[in-house]
């Protein structure tokens, strides 16, 4: 699948290739064959609005104030109220990719036909992802109940001419982006501004952005793993298949195949196969098929729940055409996505905790046998004393923002909405910790490298000399002192894109899809 390749917008069929190809920004096309059900949905909303019975959202106040009745000639009207007062976002912009996401994610919801909003709302959010006019969404508001109110209210608030938007990156007033894509702002009709604001829509994208990070993160922490293994002379042998059988935990057994890959045929190993006096291995080499093993299980599990997420209903009320029925619930309540980006900020968290450990132990030469600090000149030079103590730092911060956040609830709306799941910010984290793990695996893959370098002429296996090749000739592997920072960032730019991954073969390494 290609950038280019259009996403069908099918309620119920996106898979997890889908939703990662839309946050990469592939175009999306609508389900033709759901504007059935959402005509039928919004002509039974019409038919309520014009009676006299009180259904919430659509002649009612929200909220505490669903007890007010909305006089029918104030229905439109109401709904631009709703819309309005609601964006109240603060702090800075979700990300272009997040927005993309969630609308796509919005529409899909709709799709289904049980939000009451008419076809041409959908068509709209699809018009402004074609023409790239995407909503100002400012990330901070969202307790994650009731829907994520306030960011939502910024994307129908752009709908409707108002707020802000980025038009192919530039920003300006939303009117004026509309009009220079040749849009029209929308008119909200009855229900269509609560069926815009309710849902989960961006505590979803925001997880499953943490997810598709977590996944890039886990996949290099497994070649840096595996280097460091090398590095400091560590065995193969606690990966041996029948460990790992013998408990049966899946992610486990996954990782230890994995890493047997990357260390296959490397003559560093084959060097202290026999003799080594060395009975055990730190933890931090031997128990890497059971952390990163249940870090892995902890992603496919957020996989499964977010796939569910996005392909599901999470609007409130939701309208049943085929029985002429409103019923009010609480779709909109994220405690699923709350408890999945806890275990995703565990995940990234833990991944980093193990590579900082890694880091540690190659810069000791009591338990590495490696030079001190992986310097000749140690004294005259510090090596990679301090930036070791840059990845101590980054996975302290990750463990205090690894917290969780669904326990973490305060009522709202007069107590009305008492128990929130506070999902959005909870997965909004994700971002700026998969950051930090980023960067301290950067900082193992440049000095695992240094370490491997002091084995020469012995060289590492053929899959990870191939990492090991991106590396090549920088100056951090340099006997003498250098300016490391920008080292850093280069390597934690081949982290974050995916390099390492890439370089040692796609099919070495375990998937969210893959329960080998």
């Amino acid at each position: 699948m290609t950038l280019t390749t259009k996403i069908l917008l099918e309620p119920g069929k996106l898979t997890l290739a889908d939703l990662r190809a839309l946050y990469q920004g592939a175009p999306v096309l609508l389900h033709a064959a759901s504007r059935a059900r959402v005509d039928a949905a919004a002509q039974l909303i019409d038919t309520i609005a014009r009676g006299t019975e009180a259904v919430y959202g659509i002649n009612t106040g929200f909220g505490r104030l669903a007890s007010t009745r909305i006089d029918p000639k104030d229905t439109a009207l109401l709904q631009r109220n709703l819309v309005v007062s609601h964006a109240v976002g603060v702090g800075a912009p979700l990300g272009s990719d997040i927005v993309r996401l969630m609308m796509a994610l919005k529409i899909t919801n709709m799709c289904h036909g049980l939000s009451g909003a008419r076809w041409l709302v959908v068509q709209m959010m699809a018009d402004m992802l074609a023409k790239d006019i995407l909503p100002v969404i400012p990330g901070q508001g969202s307790v994650g109940a009731s829907g994520d109110l306030a960011p939502l209210a910024h994307l129908a608030a752009a709908m409707i001419g108002e707020g802000k938007v980025l038009v192919r990156g530039k920003m300006m007033p939303a009117a004026a982006g509309l009009a220079k894509a040749g849009l029209q702002p929308v008119v909200l009709g009855s229900k269509e501004g609560l069926a815009l604001l309710n849902g989960t829509q961006v505590s979803t994208a925001l997880a499953l952005a943490g997810l598709f990070q977590a996944e890039t993160l886990f996949s290099a922490a497994l070649v840096t793993g595996a280097l460091s293994t090398d590095a400091a002379k560590g065995s193969d042998t606690p990966f041996d298949p029948r460990i790992h059988a013998a408990r049966g935990q899946r992610g486990q057994i996954d990782v230890a195949a994995s890493l047997r890959s990357l260390l296959a045929l490397s003559a560093i190993r084959e060097s202290h196969r026999i003799g080594d006096d060395r009975v055990q291995d730190p933890y931090c080499l031997r128990c890497q098929p059971q952390v990163m093993g249940a870090c892995l299980d902890a992603m496919r599990y957020a996989a499964g729940v977010l796939i569910i997420e996005a392909n599901g209903v999470t609007d409130n009320p939701l309208v049943f055409a085929d029985t002429c029925e409103v019923l009010s619930g609480g779709n909109f309540h994220a405690e699923p996505v709350g408890f999945v980006a806890d275990h995703l900020a565990l995940a990234i968290a833990e991944i980093g905790s193990l590579a900082e450990r890694r880091i540690a132990m190659l810069t000791d030469h009591t338990i590495s046998r490696l030079p001190p600090a992986l310097t000749k000149n140690a004294g005259l030079n510090s090596g990679f004393m301090v930036a070791h103590v840059t990845a101590a730092a980054l996975a302290a911060e990750n463990k205090t923002r690894a917290v969780p956040t669904v326990t973490d609830s305060i009522p709202t709306s007069a107590n009305q909405e008492d128990h929130v799941s506070m999902a959005t910010h909870g997965a909004r984290r994700l971002g700026d910790m998969a950051v930090n793990t980023g960067n301290i695996i950067a900082i193992e893959l440049l000095a695992a490298a240094r370490g491997i370098g002091f084995h020469a002429p012995l060289t590492s296996s053929p899959r990870l000399a191939k990492a090991l090749a991106l590396v090549a000739g920088r100056p951090a592997l340099e006997e003498n002192d250098v300016y490391l920072s920008p080292e850093i960032e280069f390597a934690a730019g081949l982290v974050a894109g995916g390099a390492l991954g890439a370089a040692v073969g796609s099919e070495t390494l375990p998937t969210l899809e893959d329960a080998r």
